[in-house]
């Protein structure tokens, strides 16, 4: 059976982003719990992200948004990067960038490497955490299919996205 892990950013996802929507609605997504969410060091994210799949198992997709996906990034280039079936990176925010909030470490600068599961990446042309073209250039190194949703914000609750079914759909 296929596991989907939850992978939210800081300050994780509020009861009305699409993440935690999705969760609500099926029980075979599970949120991965981080311990700071405010001011996270990336390595102690790695390592509950690491906890989390030793229980979901190798057929696991990984739902990340916004510094979610600097988790995968990061996480993808140690030994266990094959233990995952694919990833579903939303609004990926650029942790070098003057826009990505004080406080949260580790997280920069993101690998540039090719992953080795398959990944879409989702990016809107407005997003105030990352801009178009380094969202692109995420999905390019990455080996991500890339998705621009048009004028969508950071892809969260403030974005109006609701359920959002289309991303669901991938």
């Amino acid at each position: 059976m296929t596991r989907t892990l939850i992978l939210p950013g800081l300050h994780d996802s509020d009861p009305g982003h699409w993440q935690s929507r999705w969760e609500a609605r099926d029980d075979t997504l599970l949120r991965v719990i981080q311990d700071d969410w405010e001011t996270p060091h990336c390595a102690d994210w790695i390592a509950k992200l690491d906890q989390a799949l030793a229980l979901t198992g190798p057929d696991t997709v990984l739902v990340a948004h916004s510094a979610g996906c600097a988790l995968v990034a990061h996480w993808a280039v140690g030994e266990f990067s094959t233990h995952v079936r694919g990833a579903l990176l939303v609004a990926p925010s650029d942790p070098e960038a003057l826009s990505f909030p004080s406080g949260p470490t580790g997280f920069a600068p993101v690998p540039l490497l090719r992953l080795q599961f398959r990944t879409i990446v989702v990016a809107s042309s407005n997003d105030p955490y990352v801009t178009l073209s380094r969202a692109r250039g995420f999905a390019m190194a990455w080996g991500s299919e890339f998705m621009m949703i048009g004028e969508a914000g950071h892809i969260n609750s403030a974005s109006g996205v609701g359920d959002w079914p289309q991303g669901l759909a991938h």
